[in-house]
């Protein structure tokens, strides 16, 4: 257990590192990737290019500094970081390197009052929660390795099929190389996807599994995403993905990650809402496949914002799902519909899922919901959902930054972003 002191230093130093919290992480990245830049493999260049990582490790420092003496509080994100951490192939041994240089960034930004008695706290807090991760971790390292058809590391698959599903998504059914089985998944998990990108080194990417559990293969709905700006990483990937690979190529995959699952099991008789916005739907598919799978007899309502119809992924399939089960409903809205959307019957009304549209299509606020999309996307159904007075407890969702951007406002959020 940490010390006294140490507990009492950190909280007493957490508002001078709050406030300089990115400041700090901008530095960290900067000088870790100078001296060890064997990690930077393990770094997503587009959020590092973006601001989301650096924005994402000063919100988890900050909570953990706010909880220092509560860590219970952060059981839901250490779940959701040691998750993702396995994903990537982080091991114990890269959690030193870490902790050496986000020392050395608060010395650097806090200048004289980052004296040796806060940097032994801090050090101390830091090797502490290292070891939390560490052991979660490992623990899932086992859990993969040791499942019928699991692994660890990557495994190579063979790209089976190659679907286009609306002008921006396409799928990809993977099949592993070796023959063997392949690992179960949670809905809702996703798999890491490692390329040998021909001109620029690359991070490995996180797709979700868009399929239920138990086919034969995983399937990846992958989005095209453009350069946010010149130069930029953002979507060098998934272009790849879409122009480059082919059926019959191989790519090297990482097992089943994740803890925005959805544990069909444990379903009663409540109403389940499935909410997405854009490329979100792959995630809540997969959960819809499954609830299908398994007859689920609760109530089941698919709510999907899209921008039109082109661009509408998997909305026949859908369908089809709703048409052999009488327990699910779908909706869906576009923001920017084609001349003819509404008209045809693609979309069941233009604009978005606002508090009003909600209260309108649901029940009640008896549900449990699970929901993903864009961060204005996720921000809104959050507020409006809480302003119902649906319980925290009750929503399920996957966010990579401080969650407090989605309790901000619009505006805020924008800034945010």
């Amino acid at each position: 257990m940490l010390t006294d002191q140490t507990v009492r230093i950190v909280k007493e130093t957490a508002p001078a590192v709050a406030a300089h919290a990115e400041a700090i992480t901008r530095r960290f990245y900067t000088l870790m990737f100078a001296g060890n830049p064997e990690v930077k493999a393990y770094f997503n260049q587009a959020h590092q290019h973006s601001g989301g990582q650096q924005r994402a490790l000063a919100g988890a420092i900050c909570a953990y500094a706010a909880n220092i003496d509560n860590l219970g509080a952060l059981g839901p994100a250490v779940e959701l970081i040691a998750q993702k951490h396995c994903s990537l192939g982080i091991q114990a041994e890269h959690y030193p390197i870490v902790g050496k240089y986000l020392l050395m960034a608060i010395v650097d930004i806090l200048g004289d009052a980052a004296t040796e008695e806060v940097l032994a706290a801090w050090g101390e807090a830091y090797g502490f929660l290292a070891k939390i991760f560490i052991d979660r971790e490992q623990a899932i390292y086992d859990e993969q390795a040791a499942q019928p058809g699991g692994w660890n590391g990557y495994r190579k698959f063979r790209v089976d099929r190659k679907v286009v599903e609306s002008d921006v998504v396409t799928s990809l059914y993977l099949k592993p190389v070796d023959g063997g089985p392949i690992a179960a998944f949670k809905p809702g998990q996703y798999i890491t996807v490692r390329v040998d990108h021909p001109t620029t080194p690359t991070s490995p990417r996180n797709y979700s599994l868009s399929d239920r559990p138990g086919r034969d293969y995983y399937r990846i709905s992958v989005k095209r995403e453009a350069a946010l700006a010149a130069n930029a990483p953002d979507g060098l990937i998934s272009n790849y993905l879409h122009d480059e690979i082919s059926v019959g190529d191989t790519l090297e995959v990482g097992p089943p990650c994740g803890e925005f699952t959805l544990d069909v099991e444990q379903v009663g008789q409540r109403p389940v809402v499935l909410l997405s916005g854009g490329i979100g739907i792959t995630p809540v598919l997969s959960m819809l496949h499954a609830l299908a799978d398994k007859q689920v007899d609760a109530p089941v309502y698919f709510l999907h914002a899209a921008r039109n119809s082109r661009i509408h992924s998997h909305a026949e399939e859908v369908r089809q799902v709703a048409a052999n089960r009488e327990n699910v409903v779908t909706h869906f809205v576009y923001d920017q519909p084609l001349h003819d959307d509404v008209a045809a019957g693609r979309c069941d009304g233009d604009g978005v899922f606002d508090a009003k549209r909600l209260k309108e299509l649901l029940p009640s606020q008896q549900a449990d919901f699970y929901f993903c999309g864009p961060k204005a996307f996720m921000a809104g159904i959050v507020r409006d959902l809480k302003k119902w007075g649906v319980d925290e407890a009750d929503l399920h969702y996957e966010f990579f930054g401080p969650k407090a951007e989605l309790s901000a406002s619009p505006e805020e959020a924008a800034i945010a972003g």
